[in-house]
């Protein structure tokens, strides 16, 4: 299994909005982001650190404006803090290796698949399609990808 690490080289080749979004906490617009009527199969990396964050196989409509999943792919590779900001308590979700801002959790997800809701942003995602993954490093991953619902 691979190592993942923060890579300084990526985060200068982010663009704005991805910088904004996950070195400074920002939220992209709801209903913008790239990823949130993907149905391909494959995975959701951390533009940052590669580290794989999320399948195909648990992403779904939630109807929040943002791609939602019901799980990690790897729960170490996520870390949960409390977010006290915007006069509210939610739960942060970042990436373990590259500490980049992914979204949200919330406890409002499908009950027949765990209750959870990962709330996240597009602009903190690198998509590998399902015949790349082999190539990339994440063969390991495949067994959990296929086509949306």
């Amino acid at each position: 299994m691979s190592t993942w690490t923060r890579d300084e080289d990526a985060i200068s080749r982010l663009t704005p909005e991805q910088y904004r979004v996950t070195q400074q906490n920002g939220t992209e617009r709801p209903g913008t982001g790239e990823y949130l009527s993907n149905k391909e199969a494959g995975i959701y990396v951390d533009l940052v650190s590669g580290e794989p964050l999320f399948a195909s196989a648990d992403k779904y409509e939630s109807g929040c404006g943002w791609p939602s999943f019901t799980k990690p792919i790897e729960p170490a590779h996520v870390t949960e803090i409390d977010d006290l900001s915007l006069g509210m308590v939610r739960t942060e979700v970042r990436s373990a290796s590259g500490n980049s801002h992914l979204g949200h959790v919330f406890p409002d997800g499908p009950r027949d698949r765990g209750g959870l809701r990962y709330c996240i942003n597009s602009a903190s995602l690198r998509f590998v399609p399902k015949e790349r993954m082999e190539e990339e490093g994440y063969g390991a991953y495949l067994d959990q990808v296929e086509e949306v619902s």
